[in-house]
């Protein structure tokens, strides 16, 4: 029952209510993305880097109805299995599948309620492309300032 389209342009034009951009940097562009949220998409959260071009993200944040989750924090659950690996590693510990992924569950929700705060603390509730920069910036400035830099 599957239907074959051709080229990414082809599968942002099913309707859905989740969209998960995972492939390469550009694959949603403003006309995808325009047409994702005529389709009723509800969620699109990213995978890759940069999966949405800046008209798509544009897009996304000006439809009422359609939460939108950048790369920065969606696709940090790549990255932060790779730093569970590498203390695994290090460390010389075994951990099981249940617990890897507890612990990457705990890193996601996490990042979530960081996101989320941080964009309520500045008046960009549910923005969480402004929550995400805000987040990330913060994290940088304590340890810089944690170390004296600043």
């Amino acid at each position: 029952g599957s239907t074959y389209t051709e080229g990414c342009k082809g599968i942002w034009s099913i309707p859905c209510d989740v969209a998960l951009p995972c492939a390469t940097q550009n694959e949603i562009d403003g006309e995808s993305a325009a047409l994702l949220v005529k389709n009723g998409v509800k969620y699109v959260a990213e995978g890759a880097n940069m999966p949405s071009t800046l008209d798509a993200i544009d897009a996304f944040q000006a439809a009422k109805n359609v939460v939108y989750l950048p790369a920065k924090a969606a696709n940090a659950g790549g990255v932060a299995t790779s730093a569970l690996e590498m203390a695994q590693s290090s460390g010389r510990l075994y951990w099981s599948a249940e617990e890897v992924d507890a612990k990457l569950k705990n890193i996601m929700i996490n990042i979530y309620h960081n996101i989320d705060s941080a964009a309520k603390r500045y008046g960009f509730e549910g923005n969480y492309v402004m929550g995400a920069n805000i987040a990330g910036f913060e994290k940088v400035a304590d340890a810089m300032m944690a170390h004296g830099i600043v």
